[in-house]
């Protein structure tokens, strides 16, 4: 059964310019019937043309075929670049409408690209991680990742297990020829494929803020500066600063780009004794918060002697990667312990916090290439717990039986071995048009 011509705008709607994507069987007939000219003759080349709804023109824009199978989904596919205001791009859509092609679902050009083999599940899903990366070497993993980065290491351990299986399949076949040679093999097989399974995990868990980010929790008494801080460290006035104390009564997150990282920084309640009721929800979201963050900023007034909120502060702390942050080094400084000095209000010593944070909270050496998709680093779990049985087996038979479902758990990465729920759980993350 042929596969229904879909379509949608694959650009936000409301900029100077939108694109509108069409893909299937149908799209030689739709650009011959709506478009002015016949760009099917030239296929891959931009050209201008006026949109037809019949003799009305809809929009007068610039129009693109590409044949199959080099494209990305595949399969014919028609670009149009239509102005885009909301009722062009409604104009264009309503009569796509007309033409039996139908909206796209969430993610459907990729996915009808992976199952046209035109990249593997893990590329795909790469796709949404370069759209939705929120600092450059968060980008940086994508695109490798697009890039087949995931597929190669995955594909290296996925040749080494069958290569066991096959030797096992010949003894089983064949035990007075190949059964000793099978049993002097499989031990090196499965250790050497577990261990290289064991450095994806590792890695994956070790740049795991390449995508989800770095959460940083700003921790103190009321009117320290935290919110101040959290302004100048995003470079905008986000949270109120007031002189009085207990103005910030709930948690305000805010992402930016931290050394090319991305990360997610969490101003929180003051935490005091005696706050009123709103405020001791705010104090229980902060200490929520507290727990969660990959790194505390304890900030104390550096213009005053610490005192035993400070101290009990320290002490809730002290199990937690932390950096004590000593605020308004522009006033009169008081003797304070801190890790390093800064004022908030001048921007004194932000950047050596910035690169405090780094070194503090980052591994050091992050590889971009690494597998930090939570999806895929389960699928490696699983994957090891197999190979773990596997080398406690004494029977090949059994031995073949858990390095097959290592090899369904790698599988589910590259999409060689998934279900269409699950593919279709993966791909409903994904926005219409992609």
């Amino acid at each position: 059964m042929k596969e229904q011509t879909i379509y949608a705008p694959s650009t936000a709607i409301g900029g100077a310019i939108a694109v509108v994507r069409v893909s299937g069987a149908d799209s030689k007939t739709i650009a011959k019937e709506l478009l002015s000219r016949n760009i099917v003759k030239t296929p891959n080349r931009l050209c201008f043309v006026k949109l037809l709804d019949g003799g009305n023109v809809i929009d007068v824009c610039m129009a693109v075929f590409m044949a199959a199978p080099q494209t990305y989904t595949g399969e014919d596919m028609l670009e149009i670049h239509c102005h885009g205001g909301m009722q062009s791009v409604q104009a264009v859509l309503s009569v796509l409408s007309k033409t039996g092609a139908r909206p796209a679902e969430n993610g459907e050009f990729s996915k009808r690209a992976f199952l046209n083999g035109k990249m593997d599940l893990s590329q795909a899903e790469a796709v949404m991680d370069i759209i939705n990366a929120d600092a450059s070497q968060s980008l940086k993993a994508a695109l490798l990742q697009h890039e087949g980065s995931v597929k190669n290491k995955v594909n290296a351990v996925e040749n080494l297990l069958l290569d066991a299986l096959s030797g096992i399949n010949a003894a089983i076949d064949y035990p007075d020829e190949a059964e000793e040679d099978a049993y002097a093999a499989l031990p090196q097989s499965l250790l050497s494929a577990q261990e290289q399974i064991d450095g994806l995990i590792v890695g994956g868990r070790e740049g795991r803020i390449l995508r989800d980010g770095l959460k940083i929790a700003i921790i103190g008494k009321p009117n320290v500066g935290k919110s101040s801080l959290l302004n100048a460290l995003i470079g905008r006035e986000r949270a109120i600063v007031t002189a009085s104390a207990g103005t910030t009564r709930d948690t305000i997150e805010e992402k930016l780009s931290l050394g090319g990282y991305p990360v997610r920084i969490v101003d929180t309640a003051g935490i005091r004794q005696g706050a009123d009721e709103a405020e001791l929800i705010g104090i229980d979201r902060a200490k929520q918060a507290m727990e969660q963050a990959d790194i505390v900023l304890l900030v104390l007034d550096g213009s005053k002697n610490i005192d035993a909120a400070d101290i009990e502060l320290l002490r809730a702390t002290q199990s937690k990667v932390r950096l004590i942050v000593a605020n308004k080094s522009d006033l009169p400084k008081a003797e304070v312990d801190a890790d390093i000095h800064i004022s908030a209000r001048t921007g004194e010593g932000l950047e050596q916090l910035q690169q405090a944070i780094l070194k503090k909270a980052t591994p050091s050496s992050i590889d971009c290439s690494a597998i930090t998709n939570e999806r895929h680093l389960h699928a490696l779990e699983q994957a090891a717990t197999s190979l773990a049985h596997a080398q406690k087996a004494g029977e090949l038979d059994c031995i073949a039986t858990d390095i097959r479902d290592a090899l369904h758990h790698l599988g589910g990465i590259t999409g060689t071995d998934i279900d269409s729920k699950t593919l279709d759980l993966i791909f409903q993350n994904f926005c219409v048009g992609k």
